[in-house]
């Protein structure tokens, strides 16, 4: 299992990237400025998107696993090699999610907590209701976790 970082040719993995964020303008907002990592364990299990929001947080715009690489550890292994990558410039690591069953529980035993909601988020940017494990999500629920101690 490696990391890899993809400087070229992003639009490649929207297949994966579209698993975390459904519609494909949102995501060209940050790709092509943000920082692409994918997993390769004999083959693409997961990518993940960073960016600098400046301030010393550090934000993870997308993460995605494929969907038959899921409950193996990929997301969390993600989340811990980023932590890793960046602790030395970074502060804070954030991620937006909405109030989905799936997601927060995730973020949260990954050891983010709770910091802000921005109220109407989804509805707001989406141009088509995002419905996750039966809860339409609304409100874009942002988590933070420390970098450095």
């Amino acid at each position: 299992m490696h990391f890899e970082k993809i400087t070229e040719n992003k639009k490649r993995f929207l297949p994966l990237l579209l698993i975390a964020d459904e519609q494909e303008d949102m995501i060209d907002r940050y790709l092509e400025h943000g920082t692409l990592y994918v997993l390769n364990d004999d083959g693409v299990k997961a990518v993940c998107v960073v960016t600098d929001e400046g301030n010393g947080v550090l934000e993870i715009k997308n993460l995605a696993v494929d969907a038959l690489s899921r409950n193996k550890g990929y997301g969390k292994k993600f989340i811990d090699f980023i932590g890793k990558t960046y602790a030395a410039s970074f502060s804070i690591l954030r991620v937006g999610t909405g109030d989905s069953p799936l997601t927060l529980p995730f973020y949260e035993k990954c050891g983010f907590k709770k910091a802000y909601t921005v109220k109407n988020f989804f509805t707001d940017n989406y141009k088509q209701p995002i419905i996750e494990a039966g809860v339409r999500l609304i409100d874009m629920i942002y988590l933070e976790k420390k970098l450095t101690d």
